[in-house]
């Protein structure tokens, strides 16, 4: 064994101690170990960041960007509703619930169709009169399954391509993973919802992460393609009764309703009266093809971003015509609005003695002087009985705002009223969501028919998200995981490393003399088992990268093909049941499922049982030995 064998053998060591650690985050422990490999001679300084311009970098950076679009534009809450039926029993709304998360995360980052369908799960779960981490664990499991469909399922896939590009062959194809990986996914969900679902320990903890606002008051038009067309107040109630929402009061010619007759038909044109939680107003708003009434084009969103049609009867006009030095400081307010180029939403607690306290949004020209809209008021324990836009601000309101940032802030200011802490809110843009969609779709099919590489395809649909304002520009980056960027650019060099110097060959033949004694299928089998192994205890990614050179060194001695055994390593780093570290996604679930450390195994264990007996003789099959 030589010197550069075994200091890349300790760093490797040390590397994977401080993942199992977990004091430091992973990315500080990769690029520790890079710099460690850099003072060794392991690693070129010249070649020390080359990892960061890797095409599975790029790509993993910008299918991040794609999927936040989608999570933007709502149109993952309009599959979602289409998919999940109200009259199914708990196999079948489990099977759609979790099948809809699986072929999402085949082409977005799995975390956030976790994330986007975590809500979802939780009126699933109630619906079903089901502990929340009953349905909470099995879509964590099978977003995580969905991920070894695609190259850009997860990263490990990613990893994988490139590893085998190295070996002087092609790197892997889009949907080279899919005959093995779909065909786990699918055996894993089928044991998941036919038998699994019932080994999760029975916690009873509310799933709420939100904190507890109190229901909004808003008003909704009809459009005239709208469902609600044609319906009755019942009928609709009826439709929207899983979201938690009523219908409180009908607007028709200006002449409000309270508390209207449920055999009362909907014409397009009415406005409807909705009382919701601020987390529910999306389904509502999509279940029916409605549009928050006081949602219009402010002068700043029409110059920033062409957002949401205007309703010509404009309330502010009636009032009083404001003064040449009002409207100037207006006119300013709205030029800054209009370079933010991005319109929120933000919830504003009002504070005793505010400035607000006592005016109305009519009073106070949201529009023209702030370029705001408010699309919503929770009055706790008060029924609001006036029109949104006249209605009488008290304090301790809590107002649901729609505007840009800088708006948003400077009004909460000079008002004082005080922001709450953030919280996912979106209002669902059919316009936005079809091209989100298409982008999607589009950077898809270019790597798929191989017309340009992965990277540039999703660098592409990157530059088109934030071109067509599905990402706003300013947010682009937010929308991408740093972490997993870094953990990756700093561990393919070491990763190379291991190579160079012979190491990964030598382990290789360790596993062939001791454990594998020349078995081809038992060697194919043990990379298999440590991958899933490692990946239970630290990032995918990272076990991905520290078994890509094992795994080919290994197929190297034995003699056989390589291909088999990085599938091996894909497969295995997606599979990471065991424990709640393993995947971000198992750690979404522990506290809104009420789980402790040692629940995961129960449903894990014996899935990824059923990922090894059903991956070892599909691998043999379609990558032969």
């Amino acid at each position: 064994m030589s010197t550069a064998q075994i200091l890349i053998l300790v760093i490797l060591a040390a590397t994977v101690a401080m993942f199992l650690w977990g004091r430091w985050r992973h990315d500080m422990v990769a690029l520790g170990a890079l710099l460690a490999c850099v003072l060794a001679g392991l690693v070129e300084p010249g070649e020390a960041f080359a990892g960061f311009g890797h095409p599975a970098v790029i790509t993993v950076a910008c299918v991040l960007v794609l999927s936040q679009g989608l999570q933007n534009s709502g149109a993952v809450d309009a599959i979602a509703r289409r998919v999940l039926r109200k009259e199914a029993g708990p196999t079948l709304s489990l099977a759609a619930l979790v099948g809809l998360g699986a072929a999402m995360s085949g082409f977005m980052n799995n975390v956030g169709a976790m994330a986007l369908l975590m809500p979802v799960a939780v009126q699933l779960a109630r619906r079903l009169d089901l502990p929340p981490g009953r349905v909470l664990m099995p879509l964590a499991f099978g977003t995580i399954l969905g991920g070894m469909t695609t190259l850009i399922g997860t990263p490990p896939n990613l990893i994988v391509a490139a590893f085998r590009a190295r070996t002087g062959v092609a790197g892997f194809g889009m949907f080279d993973f899919t005959p093995v990986g779909l065909a786990v996914a699918v055996a894993g969900i089928a044991f998941i919802v036919l038998i699994g679902w019932r080994l999760v320990p029975a916690t009873r903890k509310q799933a709420d992460g939100d904190f507890e606002a109190g229901a909004y008051f808003t008003e909704a038009r009809v459009p005239e393609k709208s469902r609600a067309v044609g319906m009755t107040l019942r009928e609709i109630e009826d439709a929207i009764g899983d979201s938690r929402a009523q219908i409180v009061g009908l607007v028709r010619n200006e002449v409000r309703m309270i508390a209207p007759h449920g055999g009362r038909q909907v014409a397009a044109g009415d406005i409807v009266v909705l009382e919701a939680e601020a987390a529910a107003l999306p389904e509502v708003l999509s279940a029916l093809d409605l549009k928050l009434e006081e949602e219009r084009e402010t002068p700043a969103a029409v110059a920033a971003a062409g957002e949401l049609a205007a309703d010509p009867a404009e309330p502010e006009s009636a009032t009083a015509p404001v003064g040449n030095g009002e409207k100037k400081a207006g006119d300013a307010k709205e030029a800054r609005n209009a370079a933010s180029e991005e319109i929120v939403l933000r919830e504003l607690v009002v504070l005793p003695r505010a400035d607000i306290v006592g005016r109305s949004a009519t009073d106070m020209r949201l529009r023209t002087r702030y370029g705001l809209n408010l699309l919503a008021v929770s009055r706790k324990g008060v029924r609001v009985r006036t029109r949104l836009r006249t209605l009488r601000i008290a304090a301790g309101d809590l107002l649901l705002m729609q505007g840009p940032p800088e708006a948003l802030a400077e009004f909460a200011a000079e008002m004082g009223c005080v922001p709450l802490a953030e919280r996912a809110l979106r209002i669902p843009d059919p316009r936005k969501a079809l091209i989100a969609s298409l982008i999607m779709a589009g950077a898809v099919g270019g790597a798929a028919l191989g017309l340009v590489p992965a990277a540039i395809s999703f660098a592409m649909g990157a530059l088109a998200s934030m071109a067509f304002g599905t990402v706003p520009p300013r947010r682009v980056y937010d929308a991408i995981d740093w972490s997993v960027v870094v953990l990756l650019g700093a561990l393919i060099p070491v990763a190379g490393a291991m190579e160079t110097t012979g190491a990964a060959g030598l382990v290789a033949r360790f596993l062939l003399d001791t454990v594998v004694q020349g078995h081809a299928v038992a060697g194919l089998t043990l990379i298999l088992v440590v991958t899933m192994f490692l990946s239970d205890v630290m990032n995918n990614a990272a076990t991905a990268a520290v078994m890509c050179p094992i795994a080919i060194g290994t197929a190297a001695a034995l003699g056989v093909n390589a291909d088999s055994f990085l599938m091996a390593v894909a497969v295995g780093a997606s599979c990471a049941f065991l424990t709640p570290i393993g995947h971000q996604n198992n750690t979404l679930i522990l506290g809104p499922g009420g789980f402790r450390f040692g629940d995961y195994w129960q449903l894990g264990l014996p899935l990824e049982i059923v990922v090894v007996v059903v991956s070892v003789p599909l691998l043999l099959l379609v990558w032969p030995l």
